[in-house]
C-alpha cells in the first residue's frame, strides 16, 4: 500500500510539474478563446466552436462538431449553436469522465475599463467576457486532460471534453440536445464552476414573458386610453411584494437561501405623446431545490391575474377597455439535487484541492442554475468545480471587468488532473 501511495504521489507532483511548464501555452489558449465573442443574445456561436476546434486540434484533438439544426436553434432565439465532443479512450473497463463548459455568455454591457473581448492581463488577472464563466474551463479541462495523458497514462475509461454553447438559454440544446440524441452518456461528470467549493446543488429557475395590452391614446386625451404601463407597474409591484414572502421559505441545502424573483427586462410604448398601449416585461423566478416547478409557475399566474384584475375592478374597465396579459414561459430549468454516485467526484476534488490550495471545499448548493440538472436528470452523477474565485461577485460574471485570477486558472487544472487520475483508475 505505501509503494501505491508514494508511485500516487509522485504522478501527482509529475501532473503539477506539467501543468506548471505548458501554463503559459494555457492561458494563450484561453485568451484566444476570450477573443472571439459569444454575445447570447443574438448567439451566433458556431465561429467560436469552429475556432475551438482549430486551436485543439494542435494538441492532437479531434472535435467531433454537432451542429443543431437551423430551424430549431431559430426556434429556440439563437442564430446558430454548434456543440463539441472530444472523445479520449483508453482502454476497456473504467469510467467514462465527461467534462463540460458553455462558450455563450451575456452581452458585455456597459462600464467596462477593459476591452471585452481583448484578454488582458494585469495584475495576474485575465479581463474579458467569459473569463471567468466558462471559457476559463475550457482551457482548465482541455490542459487537465493534457496533463492526465502526458504523465499519467491511463490504460481505461474515457474522458470526454463537451463544449457547448446555449446555457444562457437553459441548455437544451446544447448539452440536452447531445444528451437527448444519444451522443454521448457518460458515467460522471464535472461542469464548470468555480475553484473553492464542490457544487452539488443548486437552484431551479422560471423564466416567462408576460405582456400587458392596454389601449393607445393620443396623450392630450389620456382618458381615451388605457395605459399598460400603469398597469405594468401596478402588476410589478405585486410580483416583488412575493420576495418578502419568499425569505419566509429557506433551503435546506447549505449554500441555498431561500427563493426569490427578479424582473430582468421592460419594453414598451410608442412615443412620449402616446399613452402606452402595451409593455413587456421579463421575470426570473428562482426556486430552491425543495420547490415544486408545477407549483410555482402557477403561483406566479395568479399572481399575475389577481393584480391585473384588481387593476381592472380599480379603475373600472370593462369589455374592451379591460386591461389583458399573455404570458409566455421562456424557460424551466429544474434544480439539481445531488445524486448518490458523486461521491467520488466529491472526494477526489476535496482532497486535491486541499493539497492545491491548502483548504478543503466545501460540498454545497448554489443559488445558480446550470447546465449539469441535464445530466443528473438522466441519472449521470455530477459536480460543478473549475477555475475561478470564491463568489460570483468576484468574478464579475454578467458584470463589467468580468476577470479570472490566473492563479486559480493554475491550481484548478492541476486539481481537475489530479482527480482524473484517480476516476480513470
Amino acid at each position: 500500500m505505501t509503494t501505491i501511495n508514494q508511485d500516487k504521489q509522485a504522478t501527482y507532483a509529475a501532473i503539477d510539474a506539467w501543468v506548471d511548464q505548458h501554463f503559459d501555452e494555457e492561458v494563450s489558449f484561453l485568451q484566444a478563446l476570450v477573443q472571439v465573442p459569444t454575445d447570447t443574445p443574438p448567439g451566433n456561436n458556431a465561429p467560436h466552436a469552429e475556432r475551438t476546434a482549430q486551436l485543439i486540434e494542435d494538441f492532437g484533438f479531434i472535435a467531433e462538431k454537432h451542429a443543431v439544426p437551423e430551424a430549431d436553434v431559430k426556434g429556440y432565439g439563437m442564430e446558430s449553436i454548434t456543440n463539441l465532443i472530444v472523445r479520449r479512450p483508453y482502454g476497456d473497463g473504467g469510467r467514462t469522465i465527461a467534462l463540460n463548459a458553455h462558450g455563450d455568455v451575456v452581452p458585455p454591457g456597459e462600464g467596462w475599463t477593459k476591452a471585452p473581448y481583448g484578454a488582458e492581463i494585469e495584475d495576474g488577472k485575465l479581463y474579458g467576457r467569459a473569463s471567468a464563466v466558462s471559457k476559463s474551463d475550457f482551457a482548465s479541462f482541455t490542459f487537465a486532460v493534457r496533463a492526465l495523458e502526458a504523465v499519467a497514462k491511463p490504460a481505461k475509461g474515457a474522458v470526454e471534453l463537451h463544449f457547448t454553447y446555449d446555457e444562457e438559454f437553459g441548455g437544451l440544446l446544447g448539452p440536452g440536445w447531445l444528451l437527448g440524441k444519444g451522443l454521448t452518456k457518460p458515467d460522471l461528470m464535472i461542469a464548470a464552476g468555480f475553484s473553492y467549493e464542490v457544487v452539488t446543488a443548486h437552484n431551479g429557475c422560471l423564466q416567462m414573458e408576460i405582456t400587458v395590452h392596454g389601449k393607445m391614446a393620443h396623450a392630450a386625451i389620456p382618458h381615451t386610453g388605457v395605459d399598460a404601463l400603469q398597469a405594468a407597474a401596478a402588476l410589478m409591484t405585486a410580483l416583488y411584494a412575493e420576495n418578502v414572502k419568499y425569505k419566509q421559505v429557506s433551503s435546506k441545502v447549505a449554500g441555498i437561501k431561500h427563493p426569490y424573483l427578479n424582473i430582468g427586462r421592460i419594453d414598451g410604448g410608442t412615443n412620449t405623446n402616446v399613452v402606452p398601449g402595451k409593455v413587456t416585461l421579463k421575470i426570473d423566478r428562482r426556486m430552491i431545490p425543495e420547490e415544486n416547478p408545477t407549483q410555482v409557475e402557477a403561483d406566479i399566474r395568479a399572481v399575475i391575474a389577481n393584480a391585473i384584475d384588481d387593476f381592472n375592478t380599480q379603475g373600472g374597465y370593462t369589455g374592451e377597455d379591460a386591461v389583458r396579459v399573455d404570458i409566455k414561459r421562456l424557460l424551466l430549468a429544474n434544480a439539481m439535487l445531488p445524486l448518490a454516485g458523486n461521491q467520488p467526484l466529491v472526494d477526489a476534488i476535496q482532497t486535491h484541492s486541499e493539497a492545491i490550495f491548502g483548504e478543503k471545499p466545501a460540498a454545497v448548493g448554489t443559488p445558480l442554475y446550470t447546465d449539469v440538472r441535464l445530466y443528473v436528470e438522466r441519472g449521470i452523477p455530477g459536480v460543478i468545480y473549475g477555475a475561478g474565485p470564491r463568489t460570483v461577485l468576484e468574478s464579475h460574471a454578467k458584470r463589467s471587468d468580468e476577470r479570472l485570477v490566473l492563479e486559480d486558472l493554475r491550481r484548478a487544472t492541476k486539481v481537475i488532473a489530479r482527480s482524473l487520475v484517480d476516476l480513470t483508475a
